[in-house]
């Protein structure tokens, strides 16, 4: 895309550098730009760093020193009529320009400015003086035009990377560090000529393109031609007084002399789409680097503050950490943060550095504040170097009708959008909690993801939900991409869900899609629905399939009990494939391998669970357990769903004890293979929560495991160990170190033939382990043991 741009949705390549998009400070080169001093011998060329509050300070002064007629910018021309808007007061950065393809929103870029961007700056010093301001770059409809559907450009080669090779050239290690030294910690403004620096990093950057031609970045040079062709429209209307800010490594492109034929030639032929372009709110983490923006910072926090600090900024900023830190409830004092100024300017001192930067900052707080520890620093890192700041744009900005529809929906439920991660808990006993619920559900309907469902830490009650919520700026694109479908959010939630039934083919697919209509309260989607879920399910004859659809039909009945929904249809529907899976599953499970009697183990338990959801049926409730005992009684059955569906009876209570060992000694039999009695176990006491507890509990069945385990012959031990290493491994620490107890201690005399009614206990008190647990008793309740005392 074009500099500074970033692909919606889409993170750069990670091999790809990001300092070729860190252009630093330049000015004209002699031909057609102008040198420091006097207007007359060509427009001021002011190449900058995007997003660098030095090159900001800079852009600022030269503006106010030269005071030119117009002021042109590196950025989308479409977006001109938008520029009006930066001045409004509602207008917070960090925003960006989203400029996005009519015929198809997912193809859209970003172009991000924060409040220390140089042309952001530059933008509000135009405004702000009455002065003409343009963008002079590629338009969009080009760039996005040569961008595939994702968003990356086709055949881009990359640049040197300028900042890398200065640096480099200067002795230093590390490009960011020495553009701190350089820049931004000395500033960019010198005392008799602001344009000075300017003049001197663009003599560089001119000789950096003439050590490596234009970098071999060929969309560069039609980029540089057409802002050429702009550059000379606005000379013949406003002269010589005229400020460009752009790129540092486009500056010598721009001085140099070319004719116009040369450049229409290089913009000839290229392909064009229709777009809309518009200003949404960015975020600071959205700048950052590590996000994937190819011209993102390392630090937009510390950026910021150095930018808004008028003076002492190590001081201001070790202010802001020990606030964070004593909101997070961690001891920081004055003399806190007076030891570390003075050790991140000892350091600064040390390292030969102008100030202390950012690196000094960090090592001073680790060291003083946070006892040396990275635990607390990472936070200080998240909260303030990088930082979670929402920009906000004015509410008359252009944007698709269901992006006004949203926004009016979450100023009515008071669900403000914010960067920052947070957890929303909903009762939707509440009537605004329940409104919440379906907007946030019918946008997950729409492919924008704002909200996630979580685990709640509360009720696991059907009227409580728990959302995990995060504002991300490429949201606004999945916004335009869902306004095909409507122009309100539940208008094009319904139009989506109707879209997917009708195209639907899998059964599960239709009942997922039933849930969803619920949740989202998406009562006219609802029979549409409905009918194509009946369509499937009397077509479809897989058990499998049925057995995947049938849950989520069944949590869609419990939802509807809770949203007072209709849920007649779904009844029927659901008592349906219940039937049919009972009819169709014992032969289904015959002859399976271990990978589909796996996956088919998964049904199993998922048919179980739903079945108990469905509506009191007596009738089908002993119809599934004859269905579970057919299962547990085949040899022809896999031993991980036969060992399934007896733990299933024996939780139900239709399996007492002594039919449960009985076919526990079955299948582990001499006679049986090891692998399949293995498998057994597994579908037993494996997979569910609390399964190992049986065996806790009924010394009898855990000694049928043992001697099973010490018979098996060594040749085939490994075979079954990594099944049974499986089956064991995930039981809670507690339930492992009780069986080993177990195990070790051996049988109790008696846990072969307990006392009817006491499984797993011996048939009377055992007084000498009964003795072993008063003294703990009597320290835990703080009774002294009397001296001679009878126990």
């Amino acid at each position: 895309m074009t500099a500074g741009a970033v692909p919606a949705g889409r993170a750069a390549p990670p091999d790809r550098p990001a300092a070729p998009e860190r252009r630093g400070p330049a000015t004209d080169a002699p031909a057609d730009g102008r040198s420091a001093g006097q207007w007359g011998s060509g427009p001021l060329l002011l190449g900058v760093r995007h997003h660098g509050p030095g090159s900001a300070r800079g852009v600022r002064a030269a503006l106010d020193a030269t005071r030119p007629a117009c002021v042109l910018i590196e950025g989308p021309p479409e977006a001109d009529g938008l520029l009006p808007l930066a001045a409004d007061e509602e207008m917070r950065p960090p925003v960006a320009l989203l400029a996005h393809a009519v015929d198809d929103p997912g193809r859209a870029a970003f172009w991000p400015f924060a409040e220390f961007s140089p042309e952001w700056v530059a933008i509000r010093w135009a405004l702000a003086h009455g002065v003409a301001v343009r963008f002079i770059d590629l338009p969009a409809a080009h760039s996005l035009a040569a961008a595939d559907a994702t968003g990356d450009e086709v055949d881009e080669e990359l640049r040197i990377d300028p900042i890398g090779e200065l640096a480099r050239t200067a002795g230093y290690d590390d490009p960011e560090r020495w553009w701190e030294d350089v820049i931004e910690l000395r500033g960019t403004t010198a005392p008799d000529d602001p344009t000075a620096p300017f003049a001197a990093v663009a003599e560089a950057m001119g000789a950096l393109r003439e050590a490596h031609g234009d970098g071999g970045h060929a969309r560069d040079l039609i980029r540089e031609a057409y802002m050429r062709l702009q550059l000379r429209t606005a000379r013949k209307e406003f002269g010589d007084s005229v400020a460009v800010v752009c790129g540092a490594w486009h500056v010598p492109a721009l001085a140099r002399r070319t004719t116009v034929g040369a450049d229409r030639a290089l913009l000839k032929g290229l392909p064009k789409v229709k777009t809309e372009t518009t200003w949404v709110p960015w975020t600071h983490r959205r700048l950052a680097r590590r996000s994937g923006y190819g011209a993102g910072i390392d630090a937009p926090g510390w950026y910021g503050h150095l930018f808004a600090a008028p003076d002492r900024p190590v001081e201001r900023w070790m202010t802001k950490v020990a606030g964070l830190l004593r909101e997070e409830d961690r001891i920081v004092s004055s003399a806190h943060v007076i030891e570390a100024v003075r050790l991140a300017e000892t350091l600064a001192t040390m390292r030969g550095r102008p100030l202390a930067g950012l690196g000094e900052t960090t090592d001073a707080v680790r060291a003083v504040m946070c006892d040396g520890s990275d635990v607390p620093l990472d936070l200080v890192r998240d909260r303030l170097v990088v930082g979670d700041v929402l920009g906000e744009v004015p509410a008359d900005a252009p944007a698709v009708p269901l992006q006004r529809d949203l926004a009016r929906l979450q100023r009515g439920l008071r669900l403000k959008p914010e960067a920052q991660e947070r957890e929303l808990e909903l009762d939707l006993r509440k009537e605004n909690d329940a409104a919440r619920s379906r907007l946030l559900h019918r946008l997950r309907l729409l492919g924008i993801g704002w909200g996630e469902p979580v685990a709640g830490r509360g009720s696991t009650g059907t009227f409580r939900e728990s959302w995990r919520l995060r504002w991300e700026p490429e949201l606004h694109v999945r916004i335009a991409e869902a306004g095909v479908w409507g122009t309100t959010v539940d208008s094009a939630a319904t139009a989506k869900a109707e879209a997917r039934a009708l195209e639907a083919t899998a059964l599960a697919e239709v009942t997922a899609l039933a849930e969803q209509c619920l949740l989202a309260g998406l009562g006219e989607a609802l029979p549409v629905v409905m009918t194509a879920l009946a369509d499937r399910a009397a077509l479809d004859s897989d058990v499998g399939h049925l057995a995947q659809a049938l849950p989520a039909l069944a949590r869609s009945l419990r939802y509807g009990d809770v949203r007072a929904t209709d849920t007649a249809a779904l009844g029927e529907v659901a008592a349906g494939l219940a039937e049919r899976i009972c009819v169709g599953l014992p032969p289904a499970c015959a002859g399976l391998d271990a990978d589909a009697a796996a996956e088919m183990r998964g049904h199993l338990d998922a048919v179980h669970g739903a079945l108990g959801l469905l509506p009191d049926s007596a009738e089908r409730t002993d119809r599934w357990s004859g269905v579970l005992r057919r299962l547990a009684d085949r040899d022809t059955v896999p031993g991980i769903l036969r060992g399934r569906a007896a733990r299933l009876l024996l939780d139900d209570g239709r399996l007492d004890e002594d039919e449960a060992a009985r076919l526990m000694g079955l299948a582990l039999s001499p006679g049986t293979a090891p692998a399949d009695a293995a498998a057994w176990i597994e579908g037993f006491v494996g997979g569910a929560a609390g399964g190992g507890m049986i065996l806790v509990h009924d010394e009898r069945l855990l000694s049928l495991v043992d001697d099973w385990l010490t018979g098996v012959p060594g040749d085939t031990f490994t075979d079954v160990l990594p099944l049974l290493r499986r089956t064991f491994s995930a039981y809670e620490p507690g339930v492992r170190r009780t069986l080993g107890e177990l195990v070790a201690r051996g049988p109790s005399s008696t846990a072969s033939r307990p006392e009817a009614g006491t499984p797993g206990f011996a048939a009377s008190l055992d007084e000498e382990r009964a003795d072993g647990v008063l003294p703990v008793l009597r320290l835990l309740l703080g009774h002294d043991e009397p001296e001679g005392a009878d126990r």
